[in-house]
């Protein structure tokens, strides 16, 4: 194994020969120097692992040679060591980007761990990792085995995710093939799960979770009755994992009261998820009260053009008289013009806003070739997802939101899986073009490969004419027709699809947030 190297800038060094010795018989490779001046050339023509800089040194000081090397060496981490306390050097050292700070006198154990922390930490956190991970594989494979109900396949599946962001941070490839073949365990006996139990949660009262048509009902007009202004935010197409990512950007500005998985309806696509959200029924029942707000799969509409109309008839249903408002977001520009209004935002009781770039990016990776390299699995995507809320204004009404007297409730529709394996089925021209389900009458495919609905009335689901049927593929599979079939198989495969049954594309988050100010 190659030995770490260090540079130890101390005008002192000779003091610091047993700390020194120490270090090197423990396996680093330790070079010495005394004056800022000289240590500039050191590291300009070498390459450290990590620098030990003295802060107060005769000449040129630690924080002056501090901003030489970052200039030189911009990622090589710089362990401050200084005898003062003070507050404005503390804080200039860190503005300075180092990568730690140390008071003197120093022990060579508070070296040694240092180091450690900023030179091995990948190696130790992979094995800390590894080692927690295979404590609990167990403990997981039982639960798959034994889970028989809605809420301890939320626990499963919060336990996944949890694991999967872990996995993250190691460079343990092996470990994470084990964890995906643990998530496709779990994926295949949940898909088998609601396929037996789906239809036994559809116009049931109790004993079922929450889904779709009662979320708003549930988590969202309860705090109308405080006296804070409310904001439902539905990121379109976003996974629990990709929400808890968001979350550690959101930390410092607010307080999560409550973090939630509720169930989308199936399809598990917008066309019916979202339209089911804000009206607060099932497809069928939308159909049925209102005809001239319901889209079917085989007309050109728009298929969520009518989501605020669904909303104000909820509202009237409920009987809530409230000062409100719908808005969807599908540009950055829109975003912004929607931040420049925010005295407008805090007059009203409820703002509703609909943000559509995470189903952007999920449709753009499945198309544009530069996504699907940037995004091609499940970490990566998680990464991009992060990239664009950092930089989206979404994080920038956010962040304004922090110092307003609010309550915030963050959502969405559906979520959304990666599918590998490709599915014979056969259908006329009003077959539904979806890869996860399929709607259609004269529809031909092997009942073992999917959940059908022959009667989509039970699931409250509207049929085009009185033979259609549904069907939706499970787990990672996805739907295609015989006709070039290898050329599509090909080509979705790998690919981020929506609207059938796999926990990445049912089991979806609902938090409410408090910023810190009102504390």
């Amino acid at each position: 194994m190659r030995k770490i190297r260090i540079l130890w800038t101390d005008d002192e060094i000779e003091i610091l020969q047993p700390h020194i010795i120490f270090l090197q018989e423990k396996g680093y490779d330790v070079e010495t120097c005394t004056n800022g001046n000289d240590t500039i050339d050191l590291v300009g023509a070498n390459n450290y692992d990590i620098i030990l800089l003295d802060e107060h040194m005769p000449g040129m000081s630690g924080i002056d040679t501090l901003k030489v090397i970052k200039q030189i060496r911009p990622t090589v981490p710089v362990v401050m060591i200084t005898k003062s306390e003070e507050e404005n050097i503390m804080e200039d050292a860190i503005g300075s980007q180092i990568a730690d700070y140390l008071i003197k006198p120093v022990k060579p154990n508070q070296i040694l761990l240092c180091l450690k922390k900023n030179t091995d930490s990948q190696r130790l956190v992979t094995e800390k990792t590894t080692s927690d991970y295979q404590g609990d594989f167990g403990k997981i494979r039982q639960m798959i085995s034994e889970a028989d109900n809605w809420a301890e396949w939320i626990d499963i599946y919060k336990k996944l995710v949890y694991w999967d962001i872990q996995l993250d941070k190691t460079n343990d490839v092996n470990l994470r093939d084990v964890f995906l073949m643990q998530e496709q365990e779990a994926n295949y006996a949940f898909s088998k799960f609601v396929s037996l139990n789906y239809l036994s949660w559809i116009g049931k009262d109790g004993g079922k979770p929450l889904m779709s048509p009662s979320l708003m009902k549930e988590k969202v007009f309860p705090y109308l009755k405080t006296k804070n202004k409310l904001f439902f935010i539905v990121i379109d197409n976003l996974r629990y994992d990709q929400w808890k990512i968001i979350a550690e950007e959101l930390t410092s500005i607010y307080r999560i009261s409550e973090e939630s998985i509720y169930y989308s309806i199936l399809p598990s696509a917008t066309q019916y998820s979202r339209n089911s959200v804000f009206s607060g029924l099932m497809p069928l029942d939308i159909q049925k009260l209102y005809p001239e707000l319901w889209i079917y799969d085989d007309d050109e509409e728009g298929k969520n053009q009518y989501e605020s109309e669904l909303l104000e008839k909820q509202l009237a249903r409920l009987s809530l008289d409230i000062k409100w408002k719908y808005y969807k977001i599908s540009s950055n520009a829109a975003g912004k013009k929607i931040n420049e209004t925010l005295s407008g935002l805090l007059d009203r009781d409820l703002n509703v806003l609909v943000y559509n770039f995470v189903d952007l990016i999920s449709h753009a990776r499945t198309e544009i070739d530069i996504i699907r390299d940037l995004a091609n699995d499940e970490p990566a995507y998680r990464s991009l997802t992060h990239s664009w809320f950092i930089y989206s204004p979404l994080y920038e009404l956010l962040k304004l939101l922090g110092n307003e007297k609010v309550k915030i409730i963050i959502s969405t529709d559906h979520g959304t899986v990666k599918v590998t394996n490709p599915v014979k089925v056969t259908g006329d021209r009003s077959t539904s073009p979806n890869l996860r389900y399929k709607l259609g009458r004269n529809l031909d495919y092997r009942a073992s490969e999917v959940f059908d609905l022959t009667d989509p009335h039970s699931a409250g689901l509207p049929k085009t004419n009185i033979s259609s049927r549904y069907i939706f593929a499970r787990n990672y599979d996805f739907l295609v027709y015989p006709n070039n079939y290898n050329y599509y198989a090909k080509y979705y495969r790998n690919t981020f699809q929506h609207g059938g049954i796999s926990m990445q594309e049912m089991l979806i988050p609902v938090v409410t947030l408090e910023p810190k100010e009102m504390e």
